[in-house]
């Protein structure tokens, strides 16, 4: 548009009706564009993935680890010392309680309720699965982790996300309230979709509530070294935490190198207490014999180290970064000087959350897809796709070139506002 802007909601209704008209004439140009282009999941790009090719060539004839262990054969339950090690700091979980698995964190979290379902957890005096249970969500969230809790009918149950984290006050009072609640999900840096990174003070918290012995935290720290700027989230070591507030098997930590080499051949980690660690093992020792050791040494070849681990994600950085201060331009660009939407600006992760006009959320997301822009779905970060207030939407721009995610937003945006002035003067009618 070319006439000067003002918050939607400040105008009288002709200035509306003449901005809403602006917005579909904008649109109609957009529909003829015949884009496609996708902003819905958070995978690396393509760039990104080259940063890690050299695994296509490793280990270049290598088959033993540091102690010897041939690492084609069976064994190694427990993964390879030198790639635990390597990712230990970073988790802040000890190398004698973190254990290195398979490609999928997600498939670790999913095995573990499943194990839990059938069979309980330490301090549990019984399978979770004996009586109906619930898990607590901070939201917006990740739609994977309510997935796992709706295909097992785990009830799942809101709970607000503020900068720091959860919402302590909300988690205490339905914790009080409800003793059929078994587990909580965690994302404490760099939260999907908010950014938030969790507090001290909110860790301290969650480990020392009063809550049942088999109360779980999941705590799914996938961005643990996913920074973009120079301002990084210092680890928090919620084991200790807890252990020091008498709930030791409290956490289960998760994460994987999904995002740090490749998502199809990676690996995933847990870490937990040695009662945890032990139930784990112990439940693993029926499904398999060892993990992919040998992929394992891939990751130790490529990585290295700490430090060599901290460099591959500076160059994950120099792709992402400028993706995310696009998101942030073009928001500001188109958005904010017609009042409309409020998003997040994420020092770390994959994700930014953006909240649009109350009642306009599903519509904007429609006018997207029918203009060649796939946006995730609206409702997805609330579980059961049911977002009340019908506002959040989750933008990934991690995959997309930065051109291609330019003109996705740019989009985006005139969806966005078409879509607030409608719900805008449908509530005046």
């Amino acid at each position: 548009m070319t006439t000067a802007a003002s918050p939607l909601a400040d105008l009288d209704t002709p200035a509306l009706l003449a901005a809403r008209d602006a917005f579909s004439a904008a649109y109609d140009e957009l529909k003829e564009a015949r884009l496609t282009l996708d902003l819905t999941r958070g995978k690396p790009s393509a760039e990104q993935l080259d940063l890690s090719n050299d695994l296509l060539h490793l280990p270049d004839g290598e088959h033993r680890d540091a102690s010897g262990l041939d690492l084609r054969n069976y064994g190694g339950a427990e993964g390879l010392p030198e790639l635990r090690e390597m990712f230990s700091d970073a988790l802040r979980v000890p190398v004698s309680r973190l254990l290195a698995l398979g490609n999928s964190s997600l498939t670790l979290m999913h095995d573990t309720i499943v194990q839990a379902l059938l069979h309980g957890v330490p301090g549990g005096d019984a399978p979770w699965s004996s009586r109906p249970i619930s898990f607590l969500a901070p939201v917006p969230g990740y739609d994977r982790h309510f997935t796992i809790c709706e295909r097992y009918g785990i009830r799942l149950i809101p709970v607000p996300t503020n900068d720091d984290g959860p919402d302590v006050e909300a988690v205490a009072s339905l914790l009080a309230a409800d003793d059929s609640i078994k587990g909580m999900w965690c994302v404490p840096v760099y939260s999907n979709p908010t950014g938030a990174v969790y507090s001290e003070e909110v860790v301290r918290a969650l480990v020392s509530l009063p809550a049942a012995p088999d109360f779980r935290l999941f705590w799914d720290n996938a961005y643990a070294v996913h920074h973009l700027t120079d301002e990084r989230a210092e680890p928090i070591d919620v084991l200790a935490l807890a252990a020091e507030a008498g709930n030791p098997d409290r956490p289960l930590i998760f994460a994987s190198t999904s995002k740090v080499t490749y998502p199809g051949a990676g690996v995933a980690f847990v870490g937990a207490s040695e009662a945890n660690i032990g139930w784990y093992k112990h439940n693993l020792s029926a499904q398999s014999i060892g993990p992919d050791k040998i992929n394992q040494l891939r990751h130790v070849r490529l990585l290295e180290d700490a430090s060599g681990l901290a460099e591959h994600m500076e160059k994950h950085r120099a792709i992402l970064a400028p993706k995310f201060d696009a998101v942030d331009r073009v928001f500001r660009e188109r958005l904010t000087p017609w009042g409309a939407g409020a998003w997040t600006a994420p020092k770390g992760g994959y994700f930014v959350s953006l909240d649009v006009l109350e009642g306009a959320a599903a519509r904007a997301v429609q006018l997207a897809k029918e203009a060649g822009i796939a946006v995730t779905p609206a409702g997805a970060t609330f579980p059961y796709g049911d977002d009340p207030r019908d506002a959040n939407i989750r933008i990934a721009p991690t995959f997309p070139p930065l051109g291609e995610l330019t003109t996705a937003l740019e989009g985006l945006c005139t969806a966005i506002l078409l879509a607030e002035a409608e719900t805008l003067l449908a509530a005046r009618s």
